[in-house]
């Protein structure tokens, strides 16, 4: 056997030494720095390591379970026909746009950065509506559900540049509808639209979306409008509710037989009945308010629109203010309810542009072929308060103790002030094929019959549609944006 020398010893030891040494550091180098810790910044588009801070806005009430401001103003959202670069990532606009954004930054901890605390650092109500040559998902003729007085271009609509504006985020990018992305998610799921005819003009357009990549099932009956989609076991529902409230003609106290009462502490109970069906419900109303009615509270009148005969009577509620309080009632009436966990997303005020008069007393939104331009547009007292109520309701039913963890799965889609602009998004004096119809303004200067407050279609009222898979994709997806 022969010995090893000294030196060579000496050698074998320092080599082993070294390589123990360098385990060492790169075991402490892993612990303070693991693989992968890059990755948020990198997501965030920038190429720093760095704390990452989640933005939310004060405008954004529809994400938060606190108690956020309900100032609905803003800046005038600016108006423009470039298109985004198709070679910048979202994930670099999303990067840049949120450190340039209206929204606060907001450092968190870990244990606080919650899904609702992802999900408001992209604010999708406030940004501009951008002309976008490709134009719309569908037309006119490739959707038969379309209801006659929204088929715009069907009776005879000379423009059609309504059709292409879109609406982007200031933060963040709002895809066009994704048909099969919305059928993934909602596999073997159904949502319902509920409320009045706005509410269906929303519904069609849900429809006409879906029709461009499957034919549905029509399975509806009179109670409800159902359409099954084979392929994911989706459905589609609408059901008509014009107060989401309990309503009754019969005599009440000195109300007579043949008025509209509201119970405005009870939810209409054919929503309640029908909520087990549902996964997914996005509410409407407020509208109907403007109609003849009587509202009751703790089963004593309080109030009516149109309709208050004793005047030595205080009237307590006007139709204003129902409207806020039918809104609280629905929604924890659904949050409270023991077979129904899914998604309630209630869509704001539908904004009208009759210029000139009411509907019946010579309203007009003849020839508007664009949208508004900034601090062009003409605020609506009515509007603007009917908005505050229903915010104000919604606000009042999350922060209901009683409904704990369930206020979460409550959403505002706040749709109120982008849609103050898309004045020329109404069928206007197109209500009808008819040939015969007038279209213009007599010699007097008188306009003719108009619907400015339902939308055309294809047009302004599809982006309520984008909105709703972003926000059920948020939900589903762990909030994700």
């Amino acid at each position: 056997m022969t010995l090893a020398s000294p030196r060579r010893v000496s050698s074998i030891a320092f080599a082993i030494g070294g390589l123990a040494s360098f385990f060492i550091f790169a075991s402490l180098l892993l612990l303070t720095h693991p693989i992968g810790s890059s990755v948020s910044g990198y997501f965030y588009g920038t190429e720093t390591t760095q704390h990452v801070e989640f933005h939310h806005s004060s405008d954004d009430i529809g994400t938060s379970d606190s108690n956020p401001s309900l100032d609905s103003s803003s800046d005038s959202p600016p108006l423009t026909r470039d298109r985004e670069d198709p070679n910048e990532s979202t994930d670099a606009r999303l990067g840049e746009e949120t450190k340039s954004g209206r929204s606060t930054n907001i450092s968190m901890d870990e244990e606080e950065a919650t899904q609702d605390s992802v999900e408001t650092e992209c604010d999708l109500y406030h940004g501009n509506w951008f002309y976008d040559p490709m134009g719309p998902s569908y037309t006119n003729n490739s959707c038969p559900l379309l209801t006659q007085m929204q088929n715009c271009q069907g009776n005879g609509r000379p423009d059609k540049g309504y059709e292409n504006w879109r609406w982007k985020p200031s933060q963040c990018d709002l895809p066009r509808f994704d048909a099969k992305k919305f059928l993934e998610l909602m596999k073997g799921k159904t949502l319902a639209f509920i409320g009045d005819s706005v509410a269906r003009n929303q519904m069609e357009s849900m429809m006409c979306l879906l029709w461009q990549v499957e034919t549905p099932v029509n399975r509806g009956n009179r109670k409800m409008q159902r359409w099954y989609f084979r392929s994911s076991s989706v459905m589609i529902a609408r059901m008509w509710s014009s107060w989401l409230v309990h309503q009754f003609n019969e005599p009440f106290g000195f109300a007579p037989q043949g008025v509209t009462k509201l119970k405005l502490d009870q939810p209409d109970e054919r929503i309640i009945e029908a909520l087990p069906k549902f996964d997914v419900v996005v509410l409407s109303s407020g509208h109907w308010f403007a109609k003849q009615s009587v509202y009751i509270l703790n089963d004593e009148i309080v109030g009516g629109q149109l309709w208050w005969p004793d005047k030595s009577k205080q009237e307590n509620v006007n139709n204003v203010e129902a409207f806020g309080i039918s809104v609280e009632t629905i929604l924890k009436a659904i949050a409270k309810h023991p077979n129904y966990k899914g998604l309630t997303i209630l869509r704001t005020w539908s904004p009208d542009h009759y210029e000139g008069g009411a509907w019946n007393t010579g309203g007009s939104c003849t020839g508007k072929v664009e949208p508004l331009s900034p601090g062009k547009l003409v605020k609506n007292g009515f509007t603007e308060i009917m908005h505050e109520k229903q915010a104000t309701g919604f606000q009042r039913a999350v922060a209901d103790d009683k409904l704990g963890n369930r206020s979460k799965k409550l959403k505002l889609m706040d749709i109120t002030e982008a849609f103050g602009y898309r004045h020329d998004g109404h069928p206007g004096p197109y209500r009808s094929p008819d040939p015969k119809k007038i279209t213009k303004r007599g010699p007097d200067g008188q306009p003719p019959p108009q619907d400015c407050l339902h939308w055309c279609m294809p047009g302004p009222v599809d982006t309520w549609n984008e909105m709703v898979l972003e926000i059920i994709r948020r939900d589903m997806e762990g909030g994700r944006s």
